[in-house]
């Protein structure tokens, strides 16, 4: 066993409480980290909230980078010293897995919201109480975790793990989807809705793969002002102005080819899709609660042959595409820690408000 310090989740709704627990010892299949840093997500908060069923009480956490002090005797892909960020994790047995489909592990729920390993059993406790463990094979919100194998990524040693960190959920969700998912030809148009970390990362990877008409859509100026500084070439506050109608009008009537949503509000989505062009395509990232439906019209729009799609996770494998991520944030093609404030332990709670509020883009706890 091993005392770490952890931001536990015991009631829905509430704040987290830092505490003193137990960490069991290292599995085969699982490496210790020492976290350097932990981004904080919607997610997380959505979990906090009870949306998502993961036990409480719980560690938290999923955007974690650190280095790796010790590996299981099974584990192959690093070693002891070497710097890693931390991403969701996958069964790496079921169809999806097998094919390359990380991201929609058959598994997914089981591996990233359980709380506990495979066999049922939970890296943390306290004295004789049991802690949920392994939220998306990490729980990264401790000084320490025992992080499954499948949740690891190496990075170059040479970047500063402090801005890595978000690299594991949110900003690989919005550059993948752009990059891997939707993959919009140079010179079309493209949109999101909504310009938190995911957003953010979606109008950069718009940039990356040299769409010339990038829609950047929110109700917070300040936020559509870096989204401009980040790569938008458009702008629309819907407090303002109608969506469906700006949409149409910087297109010149033609309508978007691409649109990303990241707040799953069911009324952005009704007037993105209606903002649509000819075989356009809908993609939904924001995480609603389950039953949560939005009304498309059918009628009119079925000659526009539009598509509407789910993404998960940016469609990426992590071990490939964060990798990629850290090369073109290298060249200064991907500013993505322009995003980050960064906070103490003591200060995560203070963090999640601001990120609820608005006030911070991404909130990083540096360890």
């Amino acid at each position: 066993m091993t005392t770490i310090t952890a931001a536990v989740a015991r009631q829905h709704k509430a704040p987290l409480s830092i505490e003193q627990l137990e960490l069991d010892d290292l599995r085969r299949d699982e490496v210790r980290v020492r976290m350097v840093a932990t981004g904080i997500c919607h997610t997380d908060a959505i979990v906090r909230d009870g949306v998502y069923p993961t036990p409480l009480p719980a560690v938290l956490g999923h955007e974690g980078a650190g280095i790796v002090e010790e590996v299981g005797a099974d584990v192959t892909s690093v070693v002891p010293g070497d710097h890693v960020v931390l991403s969701a994790a996958y069964c790496r047995k079921c169809s999806q897995c097998q094919t390359g489909h990380m991201a929609y592990c058959e598994n997914l729920f089981a591996q990233d919201f359980g709380g506990c390993r495979e066999d049922g059993t939970t890296a943390l406790s306290k004295g004789d109480e049991s802690i949920s463990s392994h939220f998306f094979g990490q729980s990264s919100f401790a000084t320490r975790a025992n992080v499954s194998e499948s949740s690891i990524i190496k990075i170059d040693p040479s970047v500063p793990l402090e801005k890595m960190a978000p690299l594991g959920c949110g900003i690989q969700t919005g550059a993948g989807a752009v990059l891997n998912e939707l993959r919009p030809t140079a010179g079309s148009s493209f949109a999101v809705t909504g310009t938190g970390a995911v957003g953010m990362a979606a109008v950069m990877a718009a940039r990356v793969i040299g769409c010339t008409t990038i829609i950047a859509v929110d109700r917070h100026e300040s936020r559509l002002k870096l989204a401009r500084e980040l790569g938008a070439t458009h702008t629309i506050n819907t407090s303002e102005v109608d969506l469906t109608e700006e949409l149409l009008r910087i297109t010149n009537g033609a309508g978007v080819n691409s649109v990303l949503d990241t707040t799953g509000i069911p009324k952005l989505l009704v007037a993105a899709a209606q903002g649509l062009s000819i075989r356009g395509t809908l993609a939904l990232v924001g995480a609603a609660a389950p039953g949560t439906e939005a009304p498309f019209e059918i009628g009119g729009s079925l000659v526009k042959g539009w598509t509407f799609k789910t993404i998960v996770q940016g469609s990426a494998v992590p071990q490939e595409f964060i990798p990629r991520l850290v090369s073109l944030w290298k060249q200064g093609r991907f500013p993505f820690d322009r995003l980050i404030e960064t906070y103490s332990l003591e200060q995560i709670n203070e963090a999640f408000a601001d990120s609820e509020s608005g006030k911070t883009i991404k909130p990083v706890v540096v360890w």
